[in-house]
């Protein structure tokens, strides 16, 4: 196999990934709009929260940190798609592959959040606030993984 092949071949493997990770994306953003207009709960600030301390900035108003919490919510979405093509890259695919996916980003939300200090641990903080943040994250990678698989069709 030439370097050309094995170029297109990750090409592929990066566009399916980041298109799946788009899907999800979308989707999960669409759930937590439906959820917040039933619970009255306000956008979440944690991602912004989360860019800031990593990079060391700070949104200049509430409306800026807006944009970066949404800036930051797609950037990470997207780029998680490519977690999806490494699964495939390993050989895991379909529902397994799903799975894995979201126990990866869950768990690495669970982790990465509370260890920034932006959110509570899953121990301390509300268990209705978790379990929406699991089933919100469940949405993703099922959408994703199908978005994944279905470009994978021959």
């Amino acid at each position: 196999m030439g370097l050309g092949r094995v170029l297109g071949d990750l090409g592929c493997l990066v566009g399916k990934g980041l298109l799946a990770g788009l899907a999800g994306t979308a989707t999960i953003t669409v759930s937590q709009m439906i959820e917040m207009d039933l619970t009255g709960r306000e956008p979440s600030t944690t991602p912004a929260e989360a860019v800031e301390k990593v990079f060391g900035i700070r949104a200049i108003d509430d409306q800026h940190k807006a944009q970066l919490a949404n800036l930051a919510h797609w950037g990470y979405g997207t780029s998680w798609g490519l977690f999806r093509s490494l699964l495939e890259m390993a050989g895991l695919h379909g529902s397994a592959a799903s799975m894995v996916h979201w126990a990866a980003i869950w768990g690495t939300a669970s982790a990465l959040l509370p260890g920034l200090e932006v959110a509570p641990p899953a121990r301390e903080g509300p268990v209705k606030m978790h379990a929406t943040e699991g089933v919100g994250h469940l949405i993703y990678a099922v959408v994703a993984g199908m978005t994944y698989d279905l470009m994978s069709e021959s």
